[in-house]
């Protein structure tokens, strides 16, 4: 299907730049046709304000109101930005109509806009943006063997992630969007790998909730990933997801996954969550394309040549009409291959620990406003064995490194630095296994046993809001 004048409704461009248009009618039946002829998945219905159908459906009306237990709980930055304080797994257990009165709250808006696009950071924003992991699966409510409404319970925390700075964006990156290979157990407990994706299989049952409906009325799962994006974009923050680049790690429709005949459906997967508000995408392996340093290599089968990973960076930008499209790269350091790869930004700088070796960094890469490699405060292999205490001097430290918050080296954090899990918790252990938490076979007490319920843990959150404070104005 020929793809090039499809336009998006969070850019206001055409896919080969050839004009400028208000495309937020028009879009909306480019993006089901599409769907439709690309996607095997029919739970797309195209509302045009996904966020207000969400709302309505989820409360019985239209009219939202103030929310007083954010405001009484609001962390203020000089009058202006606000986020709350209310503890993590506290706002698991809150419903989603208080979650989005929350947000307006936060926002001084009580109305969801009829249009909301993306924070306009300019198109090189990805070169300097701070990067949160969130595993939407680990937060998904979990009832016996099932797990669901992941995306419903990162709206839930959405209040409390600070907005972005002045000069760079905070972005949340989920850990999962599609399935895991073949749809196995998909939505289930189990040891099924967030490293591994099903394509062209829709959205991952972890995220989805089998019951958003009123009076008939159903909301898609492609609509509650938008609701979900717009919802994240009117608190000022950019969003992304993980994928995997290795041919082993992937299937499409249930079937083994082959670079040589299913770069396309790649292609189109990356397109379809750009289409649906992504702002970044994070690939798992992007190091080592071309076969490049294969001695440190952790995936399982081919990954693309150099001139197919070309081509799909170019194509994913040039077929949503997103230039701004931040393609994040794992493991890439400062070798010009990594820009010439088509890539934004790159998370080499493992160990946040010298500020010296940050500022170094920095003033090496500040005259590149294309393409930069960060440090990363933690990553999806922290045991979580890390004193407090040294988890926010790296947080400061990456933090303040820049003379010229425009030229920042991008950071990389995992929701644990900010919210930190249950103690001893492995990040890489909560990618590859779903656990029910439960202690008595509630869902509230699963909430409660994902985060760290103690002092220390609550006061490094306030430690570590303190810094995103320091920063916001920058």
């Amino acid at each position: 299907m020929k793809t090039e004048r499809l336009c998006t409704n969070k850019k206001e461009f055409c896919a080969d730049n050839s004009s400028i248009k208000n495309t937020t009618c028009s879009a909306l039946d480019c993006l089901s046709v599409y769907n439709k002829a690309n996607i095997n998945f029919t739970g797309y219905f195209g509302d045009k304000n996904p966020s207000k159908k969400l709302f309505w459906i989820v409360s019985g009306r239209n009219e939202i109101y103030r929310d007083e237990e954010t405001e009484k709980n609001a962390w203020r930055v000089n009058g202006k930005k606000r986020w709350s304080t209310m503890l993590p797994a506290d706002l698991l257990k809150r419903t989603p109509e208080q979650a989005i009165q929350s947000i307006c709250t936060l926002n001084d808006t009580y109305y969801l806009p009829d249009y909301i696009g993306t924070p306009n950071y300019g198109d090189n924003w990805g070169r300097r943006a701070n990067y949160i992991e969130f595993n939407p699966r680990l937060l998904a409510k979990a009832e016996g063997n099932q797990k669901s409404e992941g995306l419903l319970n990162m709206i839930k925390l959405l209040p409390a992630i600070p907005p972005s700075s002045r000069s760079y964006p905070n972005c949340i990156i989920l850990s999962q969007l599609y399935p895991t290979y073949g749809s196995y157990n998909d939505g289930y407990t189990g040891d099924q790998s967030l490293y591994s994706v099903n394509l062209n299989a829709g959205i991952s049952r972890n995220l989805t909730s089998r019951n958003l409906e009123r009076f008939g009325e159903r909301m898609g799962d492609d609509e509650l990933v938008r609701a979900f994006n717009d919802l994240a974009h009117f608190r000022g923050l950019k969003t992304g997801f993980r994928i995997p680049i290795s041919e082993g790690q992937m299937s499409i429709e249930g079937r083994p996954f082959s670079w040589e005949y299913d770069t396309e459906a790649f292609i189109n997967a990356c397109c379809w969550a750009v289409d649906l508000g992504f702002d970044s995408i994070f690939i798992d392996s992007a190091k080592h394309v071309g076969d490049f340093d294969m001695g440190h290599y952790c995936g399982i089968g081919k990954i693309p040549d150099y001139q197919k990973m070309q081509y799909i960076t170019q194509q994913i930008r040039q077929r949503t009409g997103r230039g701004d499209i931040a393609i994040l790269a794992e493991k890439a350091d400062i070798d010009p291959r990594y820009q010439n790869l088509g890539y934004s930004a790159g998370n080499d700088f493992s160990l946040c620990d010298d500020f010296g070796n940050i500022m170094y960094e920095y003033r090496q890469q500040a005259g590149n406003p294309n393409y930069a490699a960060g440090p990363v405060i933690s990553d999806d292999n922290d045991n979580g064995s890390m004193p407090y205490e040294r988890r926010l001097q790296r947080i400061k430290n990456a933090f303040h490194a820049f003379e010229d918050p425009n030229r920042r080296l991008p950071t990389y954090m995992q929701m644990h630095d900010l919210f930190p899990l249950s103690e001893y918790t492995d990040t890489h252990y909560v990618m590859e296994h779903s656990d029910n938490r439960s202690a008595y076979g509630d869902v509230e007490s699963h909430y409660n046993n994902i985060f760290s319920q103690s002092d220390a843990a609550h006061q490094h959150t306030t430690n570590v809001y303190h810094e995103f404070a320091s920063v916001i104005d920058c």
